[in-house]
């Protein structure tokens, strides 16, 4: 590696290749996968008369201020009596990824595109999911469209599926979109231009407060997760900042669960076994229950997402700056969520985390393997076609989406510790204002207020405890292990 790190954007991404490669994933697409690539010159086009024109619908996309790999589109319409109808269009991957091509292959290897600041390794080239299966402004793409009825108070009437032609007339950033719903900005100008977008915005978000209202209502969790990400300016790390979680976020967060368990429960109620997206009850409820006694909260003895969400709001509200700490502790004795194979009729797991029953992941499939999975069930189902997966199928593909995801993670964790040792790398010895985030066989850890980085603490005596605020000297740093550790500072 280059002396002191002179180009920090390549070194990371060299970072992350290894990362990749280690852990069971490819970071780059080999030749057949290329050679598939140079014979689309060109979006898929079909002209089955059940493909339904919804071009002239004001569709907008809101993702993050980077993203160019678009996978959903939204549009809502008012109705009578404060009842709504919303549009949810999920491009049509499959038009042009076919099962069992080369380009799917290297998809089903990896099932997921694994994000880092310094470089980003798409499941599908970049071609086709930042172009040719993208959902981009002014294109005209293929998809597949939910509609979903809605009453005044955000409960579900009805839902309906179809294949579409659909055209985005407006690409919108969260923070963006957010900081104008809360006042702060003018409405972006890619929304200016279409008339009526702001009344479309306002109408989307109404429906999604109502909606998280309503899962609130039935135990859905909330949580503040530590999630740094690094800024670059001209390929040299400059900053580290926590990526907020806004209202446009919540805007389209809702409206993809309320996607996702519709499609669920459509293809359950069409006879198809299909990959669900579940997080069961916690089996270490008791340590739950143990973790909010210290906070002098009693929890029921039977998992109750009800009275878990209660405390995280209660403690959130008491103590914002360790709450992200507490929520990282009740996500990891809750379990990690999994891909499984439910069967029409059968028992349904569900989702602890989101208080819903039926849930799989549907919105993605430009960026997810099993999104992707699911969009050939559901338009095999919509066409009456016998199911392009066998179950047997199945049960392997899930087991390895879960597999690969869990992998994904972990280089991606694993990038942003040797982002956050090459940002300190020049700052040894100086001292920082933090708190005490963990403790156990394995140290102690330690997360720093500015910028927002966590190590190990290598000095703590038994005294330190969790949730402690401390002063803290940067000891050393190893970038290409992601090593960032410091000692109490006199």
């Amino acid at each position: 590696m280059r002396n002191v790190l002179s180009n920090h954007r390549a070194d990371l991404s060299t970072i992350a290749a290894w990362a990749m490669y280690s852990r069971g994933l490819e970071p780059d697409f080999p030749d057949s996968v290329i050679n598939q690539l140079s014979h689309m010159p060109e979006p898929a086009k079909e002209t089955d008369e059940s493909i339904r024109d919804l071009t002239a619908l004001p569709w907008c996309s809101i993702d993050n201020d980077d993203s160019l790999d678009l996978d959903q589109l939204t549009a809502i319409e008012s109705l009578s009596n404060g009842t709504v109808r919303a549009y949810v269009a999920v491009a049509d991957v499959d038009s042009m990824v076919k099962k069992g091509s080369p380009i799917d292959e290297h998809a089903r290897l990896n099932t997921t595109s694994v994000y880092t600041s310094a470089r980003v390794f798409p499941m599908l080239p970049i071609q086709l999911c930042t172009d040719l299966t993208s959902l981009n402004q002014d294109e005209k793409r293929l998809a597949v469209v939910t509609v979903m009825v809605f009453n005044e108070l955000g409960v579900l009437v009805e839902s309906n599926h179809f294949r579409a032609v659909v055209q985005n007339k407006a690409k919108l950033a969260y923070d963006a979109v957010s900081a104008w719903m809360e006042g702060e900005i003018d409405l972006p100008e890619p929304a200016r231009k279409i008339a009526g977008m702001d009344v479309q915005l306002r109408m989307q978000d109404t429906l999604a407060q109502k909606l998280k209202l309503l899962r609130r209502s039935l135990g859905s969790l909330e949580f503040e997760t530590f999630q740094p990400h690094a800024v670059f300016e001209n390929n040299k790390i400059i900053g580290i900042r926590q990526q907020p979680h806004n209202r446009a976020r919540q805007l389209i967060e809702e409206l993809m669960i309320a996607t996702n368990v519709c499609t669920a429960r459509f293809l359950a109620a069409q006879g198809i076994p299909s990959l669900r997206r579940v997080v069961r009850s916690p089996e270490r409820w008791l340590r739950i229950m143990e973790v909010a006694y210290r906070y002098g909260t009693s929890l029921p003895y039977e998992p109750n997402g009800e009275a878990l969400q209660a405390f995280l709001a209660q403690q959130h509200k008491q103590d914002p700056l360790r709450f992200p700490d507490l929520s990282l502790v009740v996500i990891k004795l809750m379990g990690s969520g999994e891909y499984v194979v439910e069967y029409a009729r059968g028992p349904s797991i569900g989702h602890f985390g989101l208080a819903v029953q039926d849930y799989m992941h549907s919105t993605a499939p430009n960026r997810r393997y099993p999104d992707l999975i699911t969009l050939r069930l559901l338009k095999s189902a919509l066409t009456g076609e016998q199911s392009p997966y066998s179950i047997p199928e199945l049960e392997a593909l899930a087991a390895h989406c879960t597999a690969q995801e869990d992998a994904a993670k972990k280089v991606e964790r694993q990038l942003r510790k040797s982002e956050a040792a090459l940002l300190l790398h020049d700052r040894v010895g100086e001292a920082f204002e933090g708190i005490v985030t963990g403790s156990g066989e394995h140290g102690t850890w330690v997360r720093i207020f500015t910028p927002p980085v966590e190590g190990r603490l290598k000095n703590s005596s038994p005294a330190t405890r969790v949730g402690q605020k401390v002063r803290v000297k940067l000891l050393s740093t190893s970038v290409e292990r992601g090593f960032v550790d410091f000692v109490i500072a006199n």
